[in-house]
């Protein structure tokens, strides 16, 4: 059993103290009318996946999605080191990508990064080291962010992963197993709802 530091880490995007926390179980996708909002975790989203990359039943979300301005600084929760990086083109993907890697309790963690601009991968090396807080990426716009409206898609991973991608939604039925491969990243972020 991992023993992690809530409340330790740092945030991986500043967070207003007003923002909205959306319910998109009903599959409805409108976009904020917050600067700024939350798309939970472990949370069923019946229809927002429907091109030919969620093939099947993907549609339980197992990261979690922070809605904020085109260029929003995203930063790193620990110290660590970039693990994979890359560009994930199709419609509906992550886009930009960074996967970091941490130790926490002497266990090795992967921090996904998703949606990014393409600046963020500029420059990044394998096993480049990060600091605590350190500014490692920024949120994309919608031609380079996988069509998406702006946002951070933050998901851990216990399960090392072998290129720069990790499933952000898997099919309903899998759940104890993702949620177990992939924990609750409010193990990192706080009680951020």
């Amino acid at each position: 059993m991992i023993k992690w530091q809530t409340g330790r880490y740092h945030p991986v995007v500043n967070l207003p103290k007003v923002y909205e926390v959306r319910d998109f179980t009903k599959g409805l996708y409108e976009p904020s009318t917050f600067e700024y909002d939350i798309g939970k975790y472990d949370e069923l989203r019946p229809g927002m996946y429907s091109n030919d990359l969620f093939k099947g039943n993907r549609f339980l979300h197992i990261g979690i999605d922070i809605g904020a301005p085109v260029g929003t600084p995203c930063m790193a929760f620990d110290d660590g080191e970039i693990s994979h990086f890359g560009y994930n083109p199709e419609d509906g993907d992550y886009g930009n990508v960074i996967i970091t890697k941490h130790m926490v309790d002497g266990t090795p963690i992967w921090a996904l990064y998703g949606h990014l601009d393409s600046n963020s991968i500029a420059k990044k090396k394998i096993g480049q080291k990060i600091s605590r807080g350190e500014v490692i990426c920024w949120m994309g716009d919608k031609h380079e962010n996988g069509g998406w409206e702006p946002h951070l898609h933050f998901q851990l991973s216990i399960i090392e992963p072998k290129t720069h991608d990790m499933p952000g939604v898997v099919e309903p039925e899998n759940r104890k197993i993702a949620l177990i491969e992939y924990p609750d990243p409010r193990l990192v972020l706080g009680p951020i709802y």
